[in-house]
């Protein structure tokens, strides 16, 4: 009988605790992340220690104990909290007998698996690429050749340096292969987005940590608000569910229009490949009018977790945009919602409908500040401009006056400028 069932790779976690302030927060990220690539976590070893040993990360008992913990449980993988130098990486396999596996390879393992798009998949490989570049080694036998000169002259510098610089070439070549083709891509998102700034319609673009609930929210929006042809986004309760950016068009009852992303998630400690690889994934965010941030209100390091957000934004470029917090998944915690807090900050339960209308209302606030009302009388002769306006403005009151339809209107400043000239003084 067949199963679905997936057998779960055991892995001991490690950390050095430094004396930084969150490191039990990012340890348990360090265990969520390990999970999220059908890792199950075995044991978790810590050391208190000043500064990494340049050469095992560890100190030498220390790398003894998860040596022998591994073995007494027959873990083949350890993962470590920190990137590590390509020297430790190989003094630690050596040191343990296990595959080590650093923070970055894990993110970069499980970007990798869920990559979908090909934009996506792209960014990936560079990344995974840059990340492999400088920790290509040569076998033992070939760094041996290069030590004992076995040969003549200087033709033997050594196979191990050639075969090394031959790697080094193909992976460069690859990592600039790779980047035409994601230029192609980025070309063409480019093309979209201009025709959609031609469109004068605004943009919010979701950002914030990942599994903060960002898609629960695209998706119950584009439910109320999308046309029949907008999909809903993949949403799953896992890190890193979303690696594209997805734009929905939302049309509110008030006829007023705006555009929605939503991008990839952000962790801490995200490897600076990948922030340099998805830039182009995040161009919708650079782009948007407003920024809508996520947030896990139910998780006790909630704060950290918009640290990172902000942080990673303003690596990435991208500041001066007006944003608002929405402190999501109360409905886990004992905290009343859904509730305004000031201008910019919601407090709310994705699932609940009353909790995505309060979200729209502060949208609005920030998307259509600029909307003007006005009354305009329009000529039963250009009854084609009462159509438009009823299609893509605000109608808030219609009379029909003796000399044509006397409306008032709530409009964009787009269209209030093409239909000034029917304003009635």
């Amino acid at each position: 009988m067949e199963t679905n069932i997936q057998t779960l790779e055991p892995v001991i976690i490690t950390g050095l605790n430094t004396g930084q302030e969150d490191f039990d927060y990012s340890m348990v990220e360090l265990a969520e992340l390990a999970q999220a690539n059908h890792m199950e976590v075995i044991d978790r070893i810590d050391q208190v220690i000043d500064r990494p040993n340049p050469a095992t990360y560890f100190g030498k008992g220390k790398v003894e104990e998860i040596r022998d913990v591994a073995d007494a449980n027959h873990v083949p993988t350890i993962i470590t909290n920190d990137e590590l130098s390509p020297s430790q990486l190989r003094n630690l396999e050596e040191g343990t007998g296990c595959r080590i596996l650093d923070r970055t390879a894990l993110i970069l393992e499980i970007f990798a698996t869920r990559a979908q798009s090909k934009e996506a998949k792209l960014q990936v490989q560079i990344a995974e690429l840059q990340y492999r570049l400088p920790r290509l080694q040569t076998s033992a036998s070939e760094r041996l050749d290069q030590q004992t000169g076995g040969g003549s002259g200087f033709t033997n510098r050594g196979a191990g340096e050639t075969k090394l610089e031959m790697d080094r070439r193909t992976i460069q070549h690859q990592i600039s292969h790779l980047r035409h083709e994601l230029a192609a891509i980025d070309k063409s998102e480019q093309t979209k987005r201009k025709q959609r700034a031609k469109s004068a319609i605004p943009t919010a673009a979701l950002v914030g940590y990942t599994n903060a609930g960002k898609s629960t929210i695209m998706n119950g929006l584009v439910r109320r608000y999308g046309a029949a042809e907008e999909k809903t986004v993949f949403e799953k309760n896992m890190l890193f569910a979303t690696l594209d950016t997805s734009v929905r068009q939302l049309t509110l009852p008030d006829q007023k229009r705006f555009l929605l992303s939503d991008t990839v998630g952000f962790v801490s400690k995200l490897p600076t490949h990948l922030v340099e690889s998805f830039k182009s994934t995040l161009a919708e965010a650079a782009n948007a009018d407003l920024l809508i941030q996520v947030i896990d209100y139910s998780d006790p390091h909630y704060k950290e977790m918009m640290e990172t957000t902000n942080e990673t934004l303003k690596q990435i470029g991208i500041t001066d945009i007006p944003m608002i917090n929405v402190f999501n998944k109360a409905d886990k915690t004992e905290i009343e919602f859904p509730i305004l807090e000031g201008d910019d900050q919601v407090v709310i339960s994705a699932k609940q409908d009353a909790s995505l209308d309060l979200l729209v209302d502060v949208i609005k606030k920030h998307l259509f500040k600029d909307y003007v009302t006005t009354t305009l009388l329009i000529p039963f002769t250009d009854g084609h401009v009462v159509s438009y306006l009823n299609e893509h403005t605000n109608i808030l009151d219609t009379t029909y006056e003796s000399d044509g339809t006397l409306l008032t209107v709530e409009m964009s400043v787009q269209d209030y400028h093409r239909f000034g000239k029917y304003e009635k003084n």
